[in-house]
């Protein structure tokens, strides 16, 4: 299944208390002690990793855009990121507006399954923008104070709508790089963005990146969640009534630029398989390989599997008591998607 197999978000690590800040919620777990984590864990209501809830039964198409869920601007405090999907999901109410929720309420705003292993595994929230100044002085490495906004998560290189972070701002909306998608949907998408213009897009990004970004990283996660990207669109961001598989730029512009679906907007039917096709066909339209770049950029380099689970294990070298019973529910989740392809690695038996 489209974002089930193929929408990674991974570990995004924070670091609060020993530094004498206060810890939130959502910030992440690592780089602390075994004695810190208990000390966080006594001061919140545990929830702990969580199975990913069950797919929705009814997957029809219908209004989502309704007077239960009108959209609203963006209030001071509230976060928003990289994805404009789940930032339109926030702006019309689907999920907290806060733009901080749990792995169900976005797996249930998003209509189909998926699982999540970003945020702090035990009070099981997450952001998905950025943090704040209200975290206090950034940690010592390898904890970060994040959300999805930050480089290397669910962010990554070569996104179709913002900048690359060694080049920029990494999580804002790049009307250079619209007014390019826009192009190309004119040259070769007949004035719409469809399955030809999302290929082409798709390359353009990757070439310029691998130019122009010495610390370019196409490796896994991102080298799945670089094509779920480009077919999303395609997949939720289209009319459920209007089967032409050619999105109006005017209303992919709505749903990057403005986290807004466009009125009366239905959402597809059949959530379950969305973009499936579209990913394959995009991933396969050029010879694309997980890699990076070596530090002076114009190449890439091949990389293997794996990389997540030996990121989780750097990150969370020791992780005890209820801290690894949740990563270890988050792990099995990871590699529901990609079972068919490699052995599942254990490194918290």
């Amino acid at each position: 299944m489209f974002l089930l197999s193929h929408i990674y978000i991974v570990l995004a690590l924070q670091l609060g208390s020993v530094l004498g800040v206060a810890l939130r919620p959502y910030d992440s777990l690592a780089g602390l002690t075994r004695q810190e984590v208990d000390a966080f864990a006594r001061s919140v209501k545990v929830v702990g990793g969580q199975p990913a809830p069950p797919v929705i039964a009814d997957t029809s198409s219908k209004l989502v855009n309704d007077k239960e869920h009108p959209w609203l601007p963006l209030a001071p405090g509230q976060q928003r990121g990289p994805c404009p999907g789940l930032n339109t999901l926030a702006s019309h109410g689907y999920l907290p507006r806060s733009g901080v929720a749990t792995p169900a309420q976005i797996v249930t705003a998003l209509t189909y399954g998926s699982f999540l292993v970003d945020g702090n595994p035990l009070t099981n929230l997450m952001s998905i923008g950025s943090t704040s100044s209200l975290t206090g002085a950034a940690p010592p490495k390898p904890a970060l104070v994040s959300g999805l906004s930050t480089h290397g998560t669910f962010e990554g290189d070569a996104s179709m709508t913002r900048s690359d972070a060694f080049l920029g701002d990494n999580h804002s909306f790049n009307e250079t790089l619209f007014d390019q998608l826009v192009q190309i949907s004119k040259e070769v998408g007949g004035g719409k963005y469809n399955i030809t213009a999302a290929t082409e897009m798709r390359f353009q990004r990757f070439q310029d990146s691998v130019a122009r970004n010495p610390t370019f990283n196409f490796a896994n996660p991102r080298f799945a969640t670089a094509f779920a990207e480009t077919a999303f669109p395609l997949a939720f961001f289209i009319d459920g009534r209007d089967k032409s598989l050619a999105l109006d730029l005017d209303v992919m512009r709505g749903f990057f630029k403005d986290s807004s679906m466009p009125p009366d907007f239905h959402r597809r039917d059949g959530a379950s398989d969305a973009g499936d096709s579209e990913f394959d066909i995009i991933q396969l339209s050029h010879n694309y390989f997980p890699g990076f770049n070596n530090g002076t950029g114009g190449s890439c380099i091949s990389l293997t599997m794996h990389q997540f689970v030996n990121t989780t294990m750097e990150l969370y070298p020791n992780p005890q008591g209820a801290l690894r019973r949740a990563l270890n529910v988050n792990l099995d989740n990871f590699f529901i998607p990609v079972s068919s392809d490699c052995a599942q690695l254990h490194p918290f038996p």
